[in-house]
């Protein structure tokens, strides 16, 4: 039997928790943030996981630490896998306090960049220069994908800004809007101090957009996930989860992991 591209279990087994949409696709989208893997380390990764990576996203402002040479075929490689890559929202922040946002666009777009991240999280961004820079990148040819929500827990929006801020950047033409979480998952955007998720928020939040599937969830830690997923099912779009992690996640989401199973069985007794 040639397995070089088969996956028999799945021909043999039906997923628990039900049916993952396939790529390329608009749900139930996995961002991975990258804080500097190797060449090989993610060739092997991709080879072992593209299928279930959306998005991959160099971390911060990482992008300008790379040798171009090794910047560039890191990017061809992620793409040639169907892998969306861009760099971290703050290295865009950078570029607009120094006034230099048509640049960075420019120079990302001429190492491969396929997307950019439009946020907020560190400086306080005008919301001309926002809509600007939404509508400048995607009229590039940029997926453009912005972010909701501060790094420091006290300069937290209300959620009615966040959902009109939302509402607003799809208008202008986001792809996706990511709701932020960092890399820690703890007191920031819907987390409290121990990780959990402020349910009345993330209610709110939902029940107050027209289109809330636009929505990526950053959720580093499986607590997070598990919740997303049993609360949104298995197509629910997940972001900033760590590069080793994308099969554990992947098992998450559709009842291969005792955590989710275990859930599919409490709803069939």
């Amino acid at each position: 039997m040639n397995n070089s591209s088969k996956k028999t279990w799945q021909e043999l087994l039906r997923f628990p928790l039900g049916d993952r949409c396939q790529k390329p696709r608009n749900t139930g989208l996995t961002m991975i943030i990258d804080k500097g893997l190797g060449l090989g380390q993610t060739k092997d990764l991709l080879n072992l996981a593209g299928d279930y990576i959306d998005f991959l996203k160099l971390g911060f402002g990482t992008s300008a630490l790379y040798y171009n040479e090794v910047l560039e075929e890191k990017i061809h490689l992620v793409r040639s896998h169907g892998v969306d890559i861009y760099p971290g929202g703050t290295f865009l922040e950078v570029a607009i306090l120094q006034d230099k946002l048509r640049e960075y666009l420019v120079m990302a777009r001429d190492f491969g960049f396929s997307a950019v991240e439009v946020s907020d999280g560190t400086i306080d961004l005008d919301p001309e220069i926002r809509t600007r820079a939404i509508t400048l990148a995607a009229e590039m040819g940029f997926k453009v994908l912005t972010e909701v929500g501060k790094k420091d827990p006290q300069d937290e929006f209300e959620i009615k800004q966040i959902i009109q801020l939302v509402s607003r950047d799809i208008a202008n033409g986001a792809a996706h809007v990511i709701v932020e979480g960092r890399e820690s998952g703890k007191a920031v955007g819907l987390y409290d101090q121990d990780g959990n998720l402020i349910v009345s928020d993330l209610e709110e939040l939902v029940h107050g957009l027209e289109q809330p599937d636009k929505l990526i969830w950053e959720a580093p830690l499986k607590e997070q996930q598990q919740e997303l997923i049993l609360r949104f099912g298995p197509n629910v779009s997940i972001g900033n989860v760590n590069a080793h992690e994308i099969l554990a996640l992947e098992a998450l989401r559709v009842g291969l992991r005792a955590d989710t199973l275990k859930a599919v069985l409490q709803r069939q007794n």
